[in-house]
């Protein structure tokens, strides 16, 4: 069922990306840099919602690693403390430079024109 939901949600997302330019009309260059503006915040936005979900997911699975390996071997705590600290600074490292990457998207305007007025 799973795989079935996948492949329509798929091919819905196929149909509207092919079917969109079929009713695009010329746009000005004006109209162009406002959309480029637009579009770069929404995917920056949703690059941050994205990578702070799967580095919260990383997270905890690799909390719960930790908190198991330290129940089985309680001697050997200190180096999985160790490993498990590298690992959430790892994780933690690539969701803020997606946080860069998009405050660079949201306050400077993209391809380095100016914005419209």
């Amino acid at each position: 069922m799973q795989k079935r939901l996948a492949l329509a949600f798929i091919l819905v997302i196929a149909l509207l990306g092919v079917a969109a330019p079929l009713s695009a009309q010329e746009a000005s260059a004006q109209a162009v840099a406002s959309e480029i503006g637009k579009w770069s915040i929404i995917t920056a936005g949703f690059a941050l919602a994205i990578a702070a979900a799967f580095g919260a997911l990383g997270q905890s699975r690799g909390l719960s690693a930790a908190a198991e390996a330290v129940a089985r071997n309680p001697s050997a705590n200190n180096d999985i403390r160790f490993l498990f600290i590298l690992g959430m600074v790892l994780i933690e490292s690539l969701v803020i430079y997606v946080l860069l990457v998009a405050l660079i998207l949201f306050f400077l305007y993209p391809f380095g024109g100016a914005p419209p007025a």
